[in-house]
């Protein structure tokens, strides 16, 4: 899962939302650095990418790119994803996108003490280019896919898949919802355990 994903998943609670997005920032054991509901939010995010990957509908998604894509394919997949369900957000939470990601800003530049640099400078960009709500737009998803692979140890052209993911447009949607569903009954249980 990519980021919209995280925040979404991450339920209603600031604190967990912001722990959702630093999954991908944050590495290592939980110490005690950042308040309990940020590491619990942190925790999430790990779980939730762990159910992902062993997830059938995602493996089955996974396999459709290919095996020239077997290593990579899941990076590009988690960006779609995010595609998808920025235009099916309607389905999934009752506030407009823009809305829900304007407030998750808001709420992270109050806490910003617990963020670390290149998560800043993460949400700085994605604020000031709307990059969220953006996910909706292909063109977007190309530039995303472009400079994610650009950022690889090595290099790599994760655009390049970008024709596949929307030649299998409807079974990618039909794999995402299915995936999304179990993660959010997945993601509630682990928040009301936790609290």
């Amino acid at each position: 899962m990519n980021y919209l994903a995280h925040l979404l998943l991450s339920g209603p609670d600031p604190d967990w939302q912001l722990g959702g997005l630093l999954g991908d920032f944050v590495k290592g054991p939980m110490k005690g650095e950042r308040p309990k509901p940020i590491e619990d939010g942190i925790r999430l995010h790990r779980r939730i990418d762990l159910l992902s990957d062993q997830h059938p509908a995602y493996l089955s998604a996974l396999h459709r790119l290919g095996p020239q894509w077997r290593r990579l394919g899941g990076i590009a997949l988690d960006i779609w994803f995010d595609h998808i369900l920025a235009n099916q957000w309607h389905h999934w939470h009752p506030q407009p996108l823009e809305t829900f990601t304007q407030n998750c800003w808001s709420n992270f530049h109050q806490r910003n003490q617990w963020i670390p640099e290149n998560a800043q400078t993460f949400i700085q960009r994605a604020e000031q280019f709307k990059l969220l709500p953006g996910y909706r737009e292909v063109d977007v998803i190309q530039r995303t896919l472009q400079r994610v692979g650009q950022r690889l140890r090595r290099p790599q052209p994760l655009a390049d898949m970008l024709p596949l993911l929307q030649r299998d447009q409807r079974p990618l949607e039909q794999e995402f919802r299915q995936l999304f569903a179990d993660l959010s009954r997945q993601a509630e249980q682990f928040r009301q355990t936790i609290d």
